[in-house]
């Protein structure tokens, strides 16, 4: 995938296997997860554990935020009304209705640094964005699949869930019904521009 000269340890596994508990999650290697996670949009019909939800909740609130602040907000959507809603704010992508859907949003209130509004709301919308991509990581690590959605209409999400806070993205979580394999990706030459 990256070219075996470049990283021969750390090639992707001809298959994923589910860890097996907490403790072979806490063992898992970074890189072979980012090396093996792929988005999937058919999930089984199977409940995620609550300790599992709870490692991903942990990992989320692990990612970094300007000024440590957390200017964001994670809403774990279990309505079955409000996740057919989404489907809606989600232009009708019929996997949003998933064993377990996130909404990551913005909360610039929460950031209490000196500089203007336009400013904080950024510095919210990457802490929700960073919060999202570790809660994709770690449901990764703990042998589910994900789909994150950024193609939303953010009045109608804010509407089906009641709320005031803008949202970032939706991060669908589940058993994969069979665990895709990565695409290959561009060479790190072609990413990489030194100046």
């Amino acid at each position: 995938m990256y070219g075996e000269d470049t990283l021969p340890d750390l090639l992707p596994k001809a298959e994923e296997q589910p860890s097996q508990g907490m403790g072979d999650a806490l063992q898992t290697n970074l890189f072979n997860v980012m090396l093996n996670r792929r988005s999937q949009r058919k999930f089984e019909n199977k409940e995620v554990e609550e300790w599992k939800l709870e490692m991903i909740y942990a990992a989320a609130d692990t990612a970094p935020t300007a000024g440590g602040f957390q200017g964001f907000k994670i809403y774990n959507v279990k309505n079955s009304e409000a996740k057919l809603k989404l489907v809606g704010a989600a232009n009708g992508q019929p996997y949003v209705n998933a064993p377990v859907v996130l909404v990551f949003c913005m909360d610039p209130s929460k950031v209490k640094m000196n500089f203007p509004d336009h400013i904080l709301k950024k510095f919210s919308l990457q802490d929700a964005t960073l919060s999202a991509a570790y809660a994709q990581l770690a449901a990764h690590a703990l042998g589910l699949s994900s789909v994150w959605i950024g193609m939303i209409d953010e009045e109608k999400v804010m509407n089906a869930l009641a709320i005031d806070l803008v949202p970032s993205s939706i991060l669908c979580i589940g058993y994969p019904q069979k665990m895709l394999q990565p695409k290959p990706k561009r060479s790190l030459k072609e990413l990489i521009h030194d100046i």
